[in-house]
């Protein structure tokens, strides 16, 4: 192991380095007692249930399942037919993270849309939503949006009912990738159904890994009309695991109280803290609004190297130096600010020129 991996230190790529939340792990604990029934039929999957319906809506019902990519591969196969297909932004998870697993694992057509701010419009899906009943044309069949979006910008109640009202004018059901929906609806300050339910969204892949969980997500139907078979499509897609009880009681934890809100308010105040700390630095360009956790920004090529030799973080736009900084439910005040004290050292030094030499006064 490396020393970056075993001193402490808190990393900006993903708030998928973050660990297990302690109250999630104390979860996981309290459900290790005893023999239960598998694949389900134990309490605390029955008492997820309860606890989405309240978060939800009544009509609600839950699939744990045990990541993100599972979830919305079942989620978009149990939505569509063999010959449809799902209209999302270029830059959504569906599209560049999954490793074609709609495609390979789904079967599905995906019909991309560029998205300057990663927000789907009724427009830019007007660019996709065409050749129905044409037979040399995937059938475009489910809007699939990002909430909060790749690139960490937020959609507005308003806008996600006008999406899901056009969708469903031209027959299209809508998918919510919710991921990190709990970071965007404490931006809001709004309940998890005012930005689905409330809205018409048909179906949600309900995040948990990002924000606090050991493993595990959830499919959660809104319109049980919207799917067909994801009890059988959750097996064949290996996401119905033995032990479920593990992975429900961690979501249980989550979202039975406020732990989902807590922890996404957290990790969003310290990207507004980054945030404010980078644009009072005045040299720099962020590229996107600080919405959710994350914050693009582009880095000289020798402040990133600097940065890098202590902290890790993804390069978004290789290009021009666009540079994803992530925070998670357990960076701190201090994180950030040692984050930021490096980057304004790393500023004041001179690149050095090719060689490596210090560069001359």
């Amino acid at each position: 192991m490396t020393e970056q991996h075993t001193s402490g230190v808190h990393h900006f790529a993903s708030d998928n380095y973050a660990g297990a939340h302690p109250e999630v792990l104390a979860a996981v604990a309290a459900a290790n007692v005893g023999h239960v029934p598998a694949y389900g039929d134990d309490p605390w999957t029955a008492r997820l249930q309860d606890v989405v319906r309240a978060q939800l809506g009544e009509q609600a019902v839950t699939y744990p399942v045990l990541n993100g990519t599972g979830a919305n591969v079942l989620a978009l196969q149990a939505m569509l037919p063999r010959w449809g297909a799902v209209i999302c932004t270029e830059a959504a998870h569906v599209n560049t993270d999954e490793n074609g697993a709609p495609e390979r694992v789904g079967g599905l057509k995906l019909l991309t849309v560029a998205a300057p701010d990663g927000r789907l419009t009724p427009e830019l899906v007007d660019r996709q939503a065409w050749g129905f009943g044409d037979v040399h044309r995937a059938q475009p069949g489910v809007v699939s949006l990002t909430q909060a979006t790749e690139l960490g910008t937020v959609y507005t109640p308003e806008a996600v009912r006008e999406l899901c009202d056009h969708a469903h004018a031209r027959g299209m059901r809508v998918h919510m990738d919710g991921a990190r929906i709990a970071n965007a609806a404490a931006h809001l300050g709004l309940p998890l159904r005012a930005l689905t339910t409330d809205c018409g969204v048909d179906v949600l892949s309900l995040g948990g890994t990002k924000n606090g969980l050991l493993l595990g997500e959830a499919v959660v139907v809104l319109d049980p009309s919207a799917v067909v078979g994801v009890d059988f499509l959750r097996k064949a897609d290996m996401q119905l695991t033995s032990k479920m009880r593990f992975v429900s009681a961690q979501l249980v934890a989550l979202y039975e109280g406020d732990l989902w809100l807590r922890s996404a308010g957290r990790a969003n105040a310290m990207a507004a803290r980054l945030r404010a700390g980078i644009d009072a630095i005045g040299s720099l360009d962020v590229v996107q609004p600080t919405e959710a956790n994350a914050v693009f920004v582009r880095l000289p090529a020798h402040v990133a190297r600097a940065l890098r030799r202590r902290w890790r973080f993804y390069d978004w736009d290789a290009a021009d130096g666009t540079v994803r900084l992530m925070c998670a439910f357990d960076t701190t005040e201090q994180d950030v600010d040692e984050l930021l004290a490096a980057l304004a050292d790393a500023l004041d030094d001179a690149p050095a020129p090719e060689g490596g030499a210090p560069a001359t006064p």
